[in-house]
């Protein structure tokens, strides 16, 4: 059974209108409408919610369907590659803010003629530069192959 029939087959055995539902879950009427004629499917924390609605378990829910399982799974990938974009361009942003601590940060000479100043910023600041793009190349390439393994 495709996810739509489900929720509609789930709502109807409850004796729930679309818009009873749509308040149970927090969502508009045509939001029930679109996930029963299958124009649309729901992200993971709404089937979490739905299946806890219904007291179901997401296997149920979820397996029988192969577009709800295949969106599922692209989410879940989406988000694990925004996530890793996140953390390349903070570690990128790092670096950066190293550089820009040790243009700002004052060098002293002291009374024996030594100098004063947080050289050891730089060799930091490029490692995090490195280190960032080298991570966001690396989420690239790896999303590129995991597309051409899909086709």
């Amino acid at each position: 059974m495709d996810f739509g029939a489900q929720v509609k087959h789930l709502r109807t055995s409850q004796a729930l209108t679309q818009e009873e539902l749509a308040q149970k879950l927090n969502v508009s009427r045509q939001t029930i409408s679109s996930w029963e004629n299958n124009r649309n499917l729901p992200d993971l924390e709404m089937v979490v919610t739905i299946a806890k609605t219904f007291d179901l378990s997401l296997d149920k829910l979820i397996l029988g369907d192969d577009d709800m399982e295949q969106k599922l799974i692209k989410d879940g990938s989406d988000v694990r590659k925004s996530r890793n974009y996140k953390v390349a361009a903070v570690l990128f942003l790092i670096g950066a803010l190293c550089f820009v601590a040790k243009t700002l940060a004052p060098e002293t000479i002291d009374a024996d003629g030594i100098l004063h100043e947080p050289f050891f910023l730089i060799p930091i600041g490029y490692l995090f530069v490195f280190i960032g793009i080298g991570y966001g190349i690396i989420t690239f390439i790896r999303s590129i192959i995991r597309k051409q393994k899909k086709n």
